[in-house]
């Protein structure tokens, strides 16, 4: 045998077994593992540059999950059969690893460096987004790439009221939590999730759990790096240093930059002091600095701004805006502003913006969702744009990135919650467009789509909302501050920010990322509190502006009927190669959709108009209608015949209205009597079993006469006939 794989084992809570491997596949990248559970089965590898590239000022690291559809027997859908881009699960799943590593390296590592997690063989139950943060740790755990420690991350789910580390797919499916959590051997390091309104403490138990999970596979981590024998992590290019510079930068800013950052100003008014001060900076080396030098004074400056915020915010209990630490900025909202959308809400929060829309559309709008072990269709659609004017920036204008994707999808998972069941007929796009952006837009996304979903007429019970927290530490003397609806500033400098969303009973939708080390949990029970405070505060807006979902849709938004049929009928609705179902589409301007659900078919029309709506669903119970001998019918006239009209009475059913029952006159030829096109009202008189025919009468329904005069008799010769006034002679 070319080569020995080493292998380790650990048995996970839900009795399953995952061993970690290593030096069989892969085995030029700088690290490689192999991660399997069940048939599961993920490859990762880790390659890092060994110089940083000239001018390089930060860590540029990137993270790629890929599913192959070959891994589950599956040849993809697109025009080309084979994986292209990325999709949204696959990118949410590269955001969840990303976050969780990106941490452990050091702060002056500038090497490029890629991880790519390979999904090679699925399983049905095991979820893969599960183990691939664990074998991405995996893989730089073996290698020689210089982390400081080792991570791992699993999935924690509430199943009738029992918690469960990574759950089968079956047992998701029925989970009311469901969270990713991501820590080292000591302190948690990413948090994302929902939950159908669960307490605080719910959310801190199950990260407990979660931990204790994590430590079992950091641990064999290790006994695999161990087992495959001493690596000494490689040395690397350290940054330039200048001590004199750093020493010049704090003696003409320190005092200024405090200056700037407690005058309370707006984002850009700060931005264009600092920036102004960095210029002053600058001047200050002379008419021609050396290029380096600058570079070092605008990263000193940085550093020493960081700092000094930081401690303003411990020490002072000032924020940059001015506002306490405990204080959402100004609330505006406003629902209904744009005429034609069939959902539309405002939401501003200080300098964050929110423009939200709400399409409702028939079931033949929902999305696919593709991935390797399954296919399934949402009919909860929400999409984030974040456009450069809402920072004031120009960049270009390309496709949502990972960024856009992360948000929109938090966003989803939060009002997803609140969502009506599958037996809601609409499928329903969101839309949210950022104008303005100074912290947590993505929360905003959560307050304007609730609005909008309520404007919309879609019967969500409760408006859902969000805030973004910070928190900034202190360990030389064990301060910290809890920051409720965060700047974007306050964002960068602080240790942790997390987002968290829900109604007044509970949380819907939680993301976390801790930069500090040692968070205890008494300290996330304190920041989690001081979210629901924060929260319920802009629920209270909310509810000011829109008390609860409209009553009916909007009159431009589609209409819709619902309509359940035997399921024999099915064919007949839909017609030879979908004739029918296309005519009546065509002729009233409807959508329809018909699926079979059980025993009955269940036929679902959309239609702008509320005349076609009505008359689509005339026209289909008119198909499905079984004619009853009694009933009366408005019939239209398909044909004409020497002994009477055929006429068709319901869609496709056909019948014969004899001559001797279209009126009680007796008549000799049809001439002038009906022609084709014809609405006549007809009774259904008699049905013949064995031909299936029908019989129709039309003078059934015309008042019986009470004379019915007979034809003249013929008089024989001689014989001296009626009288001109009508008498018989006697």
């Amino acid at each position: 045998m070319l080569f020995q794989p080493i292998e380790v084992s650990f048995e996970l809570g839900n009795g399953q077994t995952v061993t970690i491997e290593t030096g069989k596949l892969a085995r030029q990248a700088d690290g490689s593992v192999v991660v399997r559970q069940g048939n599961c089965t993920i490859l990762a590898t880790a390659v890092a540059n060994k110089e940083p590239k000239p001018g390089q000022e930060f860590f540029p690291l990137s993270v790629d999950y890929m599913e192959k559809f070959a891994s589950a027997g599956r040849i993809p859908g697109s025009f080309f059969k084979r994986e292209t881009k990325l999709n949204d699960y696959e990118v949410l799943t590269s955001r969840l690893v990303d976050r969780a590593l990106r941490p452990l390296f050091p702060d002056d590592y500038f090497c490029e460096v890629q991880v790519i997690i390979t999904l090679i063989s699925s399983d049905m139950e095991v979820m893969p987004d599960a183990l691939a943060c664990l074998a991405a740790s995996a893989a730089l755990a073996v290698s020689d790439i210089p982390i400081k420690e080792v991570i791992s991350e699993v999935r924690v789910a509430r199943v009738e009221n029992e918690f469960i580390i990574n759950p089968t797919r079956t047992q998701l499916a029925k989970a009311d939590m469901d969270f990713m959590i991501g820590a080292t051997e000591k302190n948690l390091m990413m948090v994302e999730g929902e939950s159908r309104e669960c307490s605080e403490e719910d959310l801190v138990k199950a990260l407990e759990l979660a931990h204790e999970a994590i430590k079992v596979q950091i641990k064999a981590q290790q006994e695999l790096r161990d087992k495959k024998g001493s690596i000494e992590k490689r040395a690397y290019p350290k940054p330039v240093q200048n001590e004199e510079i750093r020493e010049k930068v704090s003696a003409f800013t320190k005092d200024k930059i405090y200056q700037i950052a407690r005058a309370g100003s707006t984002k850009h008014e700060r931005s264009e002091a600092f920036d102004q001060l960095k210029k002053e900076l600058v001047a200050s080396f002379g008419e021609e600095p050396a290029e380096e030098d600058v570079k070092l004074a605008g990263k000193y400056f940085d550093d020493l701004q960081w700092e000094i915020v930081r401690n303003m915010i411990l020490d002072d209990r000032i924020r940059l805006d001015g506002r306490k630490l405990d204080e959402v900025r100004p609330l505006e909202m406003e629902t209904n502003l744009l005429p034609t959308p069939h959902g539309s809400a405002l939401f501003t929060r200080g300098e964050t913006q929110s423009l939200t829309t709400v399409t409702l559309g028939t079931p033949l709008d929902e999305l696919l969702i593709e991935s390797a072990a399954k296919s399934d269709y949402s009919k909860f659609i929400l999409h984030y744009n974040f456009p450069p004017f809402s920072t004031g920036e120009i960049k270009f204008l390309r496709a949502p990135g990972r960024r856009e994707v992360g948000h929109g999808n938090l966003a989803m998972r939060s009002l997803k919650q609140m969502m009506p069941g599958n037996d809601y007929p609409y499928t329903v796009r969101v839309v949210s467009d950022i104008l303005e952006s100074n912290g947590s837009s993505s929360m905003a996304t959560v307050c304007a789509g609730s609005l909008a979903l309520m404007d919309a007429g879609v019967p969500i019970p409760k408006h859902v909302s969000g805030v973004a927290m910070g928190l900034i530490t202190r360990g030389s003397d064990n301060k910290h501050a809890i920051l409720t609806d965060i700047l974007g500033d306050e964002d960068h400098l602080g240790d942790m920010d997390f987002k968290v969303t829900g109604t007044r009973e509970g949380i819907c939708g939680v993301q976390m990322d801790i930069k500090v080390d040692g968070l205890s949990m008494d300290t996330m029970r304190e920041a989690l509190e001081q979210a629901r405070k924060g929260r319920l505060h802009i629920l209270d807006a909310m509810y000011a502006c829109v008390s609860a979902a409209r009553e009916e849709v909007k009159p431009h938004a589609p209409r819709m009927e619902k309509l359940f049929i035997d399921k024999e009928f099915i064919g007949a609705v839909i017609g030879p190669q979908g004739k029918v179902i296309q005519e009546i589409q065509r002729e009233t301007g409807t959508t329809i959709n018909i699926e079979e659900v059980g025993s009955v078919g269940e036929v679902s029309i959309f239609s702008p108009a509320k005349e076609g709506l009505e008359k689509a669903v005339s026209w289909i119970k008119g198909i499905v209608a079984v004619p009853s001998v009694g009933e009366l019918y408005e019939a239209t006239v398909k044909g004409i015949k020497e002994f009477g009209a055929f006429v068709e009475f319901l869609p496709g059913k056909q019948g014969l209205l004899h001559i001797s029952e279209i009126s009680w006159k007796r008549l000799e030829t049809m001439e002038g009597v009906l022609k084709e096109g014809d609405m006549v009202k007809v009774k259904l008189i008699g049905i013949d079993h064995k031909t299936g025919k029908f019989k129709l009468s039309r003078k059934a329904l015309m008042p019986k006469p009470d004379f019915a005069p007979r034809p003249p008799r013929p008089t024989k010769e001689g014989e001296q006939g009626p009288s001109e006034s009508g008498a018989s002679n006697n």
